[in-house]
C-alpha cells in the first residue's frame, strides 16, 4: 500500500504539473472547423483555447477506449449471467431432490 501511495505521488504529480503548465502557456483561443472542403468561410466552426481542444480529445479517447474495453468483455459478462442462472437452477433442483427424499443425511450431519 506504502509503495502504491509513493509510485502515486512519484508519477501523477508530474504528470498533473506538466498537464497544468500546458493549459497555462497555451491559453490563446483557435477556430476550430469541421468542413474540410470551404476554409475561407466553414460549415461549423467552434472557438475554443487550445487546452480545452486538449482536454476534449483526451477525454474523448478514454471513452471511447472505455467503451471498446466494456463491448469487448461482453462475452465475459454474458457467461458470468449464463453461469449465475446455471447455479441458481442446481440450487433449486438440490432443494427439490432433498424435499423429495428427507431421509438422506443433511450435509452438516457429515461432519
Amino acid at each position: 500500500m506504502v509503495v502504491k501511495r509513493l509510485v502515486n505521488w512519484l508519477v501523477l504529480v508530474p504528470i498533473a504539473v506538466a498537464v497544468i503548465a500546458f493549459a497555462v502557456a497555451n491559453r490563446q483561443w483557435i477556430t476550430v472547423s469541421f468542413d474540410p472542403l470551404n476554409r475561407v468561410h466553414p460549415f461549423a466552426t467552434i472557438n475554443m483555447p487550445l487546452w480545452a481542444l486538449f482536454f476534449c480529445g483526451a477525454f474523448f479517447g478514454m471513452f471511447a477506449g472505455w467503451l471498446v474495453a466494456w463491448i469487448g468483455q461482453g462475452k465475459h459478462r454474458k457467461a458470468a449471467r449464463a453461469a449465475k442462472i446455471e447455479l441458481l437452477r442446481s440450487q433449486q433442483q438440490h432443494e427439490r431432490y432433498r424435499h423429495e427424499h428427507p431421509a438422506l443425511p443433511k450435509p452438516d450431519a457429515l461432519l
